[in-house]
């Protein structure tokens, strides 16, 4: 049986983050002052020692070059879930033009899809793929909020509808465990990043 432990860090805070837009796969870097604040954070300790992955997308990789991570080597496993026509745009938006139809798609949780992307039930599966092809051992990845929900929702049993049953700090490590046997399994949520001191945030 093969089994481990994984870190999940989402990104720091983009423009289109601060806007409150859609960002999917658009290529979108960190504001200045996001890479300015994670130069003086670093990660738990325990998981400074491990292999590190990011997702291909700038501002995972320069979230990870603030932090110091050494030895990163992008994965396209763990890329943002893909939004497709509705990159860019706003959720609040999208809510008030398509309405009921939007609010139908909402509702089917795992089979929430955007108009020409991707849904959370795809993003898992391909995460799940590079899970059962690791032969790291313990890893971290830099990735996105789409991953780190769907990770959390099959760990948890969640059907991601209505409000998650864990509130999840975005700028904290969340670990996760994975066996061939069991699969997914929530280890620890919101492990705060340090001080480059070693000090809590």
């Amino acid at each position: 049986m093969s089994s481990f432990h994984f870190a999940l860090l989402r990104h720091g805070v983009t423009a289109w983050n601060a806007e409150r837009r859609i960002q999917g796969q658009s290529d979108i870097p960190l504001l200045p002052e996001t890479v300015d604040e994670y130069r003086s954070l670093q990660l738990p300790q325990k998981w400074c020692a491990v292999r590190w992955r990011v997702s291909p997308l700038i501002r995972t990789i320069q979230t990870a070059d603030a932090l110091a991570i050494d030895g990163i080597s992008p994965d396209e496993h763990w890329i943002e879930m893909n939004w497709g026509d509705w990159e860019g745009k706003k959720l609040s938006d999208l809510r008030r033009d398509l309405g009921a139809q939007m609010r139908e798609n909402e509702d089917r949780g795992w089979d929430f899809r955007p108009d020409g992307g991707e849904s959370p039930r795809d993003v898992l599966s391909r995460v799940e793929a590079a899970l059962a092809s690791n032969r790291d051992g313990n890893f971290g990845v830099v990735t996105h909020k789409g991953i780190i929900r769907a990770v959390y929702a099959a760990a948890c049993g969640w059907n991601m509808m209505g409000k998650s049953p864990d509130k999840l700090d975005w700028k904290a490590v969340h670990v996760f465990s994975w066996s061939s046997d069991d699969g997914l399994g929530i280890v620890d949520l919101n492990c705060p990043l340090l001080e480059r001191d070693g000090t809590i945030t």
